[in-house]
């Protein structure tokens, strides 16, 4: 799994070993200035910067063949998480991202069970087994065809632990979603 930016092509990874969701994409690589815009979202509630990169992956969402989700579930946050950060990046991207696409929002179908160490400087095998069971995904998703958000993808680890809630939901087809690509080993927030 690579979710290489603007490119619908098979994944190499992917093909070895597939995963729980059925297609990712990712806007850009983890960079300026895509970088700065995602890290002011989520560490200085810079707000503004959310429409700007909704509108980037929706403009690169524009360019492929398949048919859009019937809904956008943004990668819930711990509460504990979301008392002290006050607001969810990824659920501030959905609503614009949502608007820019015609997709319903629906935070309310996935939840965060428990609270996980963050996820920065763990490995690929660390990151998989700090969130396993982590998360719950409402009877509301069965037959749907949905897309997971997340502001940055690096092994995948999040969006397919929650693609496999959801896919035991019920869900029939779902998709991981991206801002950034960040390379597992070049993480530095």
């Amino acid at each position: 799994m690579r979710a290489l930016p603007l490119t619908d092509l098979p994944c190499p990874a992917c093909q070895r070993k597939p995963r729980a969701f059925d297609a990712a994409f990712a806007a850009f690589r983890y960079a300026a200035p895509g970088r700065q815009a995602l890290q002011g979202l989520k560490y200085s509630a810079r707000f503004h910067e959310a429409r700007w990169l909704a509108d980037s992956l929706a403009s690169a969402l524009r360019q492929r063949q398949s048919p859009l989700p019937q809904r956008l579930i943004p990668v819930p946050l711990h509460r504990g998480r979301l008392l002290r950060r006050g607001y969810n990046q990824a659920q501030e991207l959905a609503r614009h991202l949502g608007k820019a696409l015609d997709i319903p929002v629906a935070p309310s179908l996935a939840r965060r069970l428990r609270a996980t160490p963050d996820q920065i400087g763990l490995s690929a095998a660390q990151r998989r087994l700090n969130l396993r069971g982590a998360f719950a995904v409402s009877a509301g998703i069965e037959g749907l065809h949905v897309a997971l958000l997340d502001d940055v993808m690096t092994t995948g680890a999040t969006l397919e632990e929650l693609a496999r809630a959801c896919k035991a939901a019920g869900a029939t087809r779902v998709e991981a979603w991206a801002l950034a690509r960040q390379p597992l080993g070049k993480v530095t927030s």
